[in-house]
């Protein structure tokens, strides 16, 4: 077993869908692959050619995942390297640090003999990024509701049809989410509550009955877009650009700077250029949605 080494393929998500906040989520089919492998040295060795800033960054993240691990399965420590090939951007609401927290969170269950089951898994990854909205999806796939009752995370999770796909906006500025978060209220009006419960059950409704049309309207986001676009002065007339061009509606991708349009597959060339236009600048693609989730693989 020592000698063996395990593939991890993570999905990136997508959070929040306006109103959804830290609930709702989407696996994209861009993804992170990690490679690990146990090492006769102790801590975490991170052997892919990256930056030294990117490097500290993810190795005090794996650190603190692996120690998590071996603490919560009670499984003596060992050491590992950490292969990292990754599509998924840093720092643009992506689900890129959740993507690399669940992918070894999965690699070390396997290469210790404890492998996880998906709702551990969640426990786990929910334990370290606060919140459950990206890890979800990285874990279940499709479209995800989450949230936490009894002290134990739930998920319920529906697949999303390949007709739905997601025009996707990506400027080159990253956004921290503490920053993010720190622009938000303390407190919310009723009325705002209201329209923000109202908005998050007809978006669950409409993705799980896929029907796609249902979602027309719903992206009117009040809990967080409107404090956070301070940060990205474009993000409503992107938005409105790419409805006017045909998509269903758009939102911030979790704490940002990546936006989202959705759209059935006829508008989403009219949508994408529309998104790029309003923008001027950034990576602007189209993805699907993931619907299988985590893949691990014993090399």
């Amino acid at each position: 077993m020592r000698n063996r080494s395990v593939t991890v393929r993570v999905p990136a998500s997508t959070s929040n869908l306006g109103s959804g906040f830290d609930t709702l989520g989407l696996a994209l089919n861009l993804y992170c692959s990690l490679v690990i492998r146990r090492s006769k040295t102790k801590g975490v060795s991170i052997v892919s050619e990256i930056s030294a800033t990117d490097s500290a960054s993810a190795n005090a993240m794996i650190e603190e995942t692996a120690s998590l691990f071996f603490k919560t399965v009670q499984k003596p420590h060992f050491g590992i390297e950490v292969e990292i090939s990754s599509e998924i951007p840093a720092a643009r609401g992506l689900g890129a640090s959740a993507a690399i927290r669940v992918g070894v969170l999965a690699g070390l269950g396997r290469l210790s003999g404890a492998p996880l089951e998906r709702a551990d898994l969640l426990e786990m990854a929910t334990a370290l990024e606060h919140h459950p909205d990206n890890a979800s999806p990285a874990i279940f796939g499709g479209f995800t509701v989450s949230g936490t009752v009894n002290h134990q995370v739930r998920c319920i999770h529906f697949p999303v049809s390949p007709k739905l796909q997601l025009v996707t906006l990506v400027p080159d500025l990253q956004i921290s989410t503490q920053k993010a978060r720190t622009l938000l209220p303390n407190a919310y009006s009723k009325a705002a509550t209201a329209h923000a419960l109202n908005r998050c059950g007809l978006i669950t409704a409409a993705f799980a009955s896929q029907d796609y049309e249902l979602l027309r309207g719903l992206f009117d986001d009040r809990m967080h877009q409107p404090f956070r676009q301070q940060l990205l002065p474009l993000l409503s007339s992107v938005i409105e650009s790419g409805t006017t061009a045909g998509a269903l509606g758009g939102f911030l991708s979790g704490s940002g700077s990546a936006i989202i349009c959705l759209a059935r597959r006829r508008h989403v060339n009219k949508v994408k250029h529309a998104m790029a236009h309003a923008f001027g600048g950034g990576t602007t693609t189209i993805l699907k949605t993931d619907n299988r989730g985590l893949v691990v693989k014993t090399n």
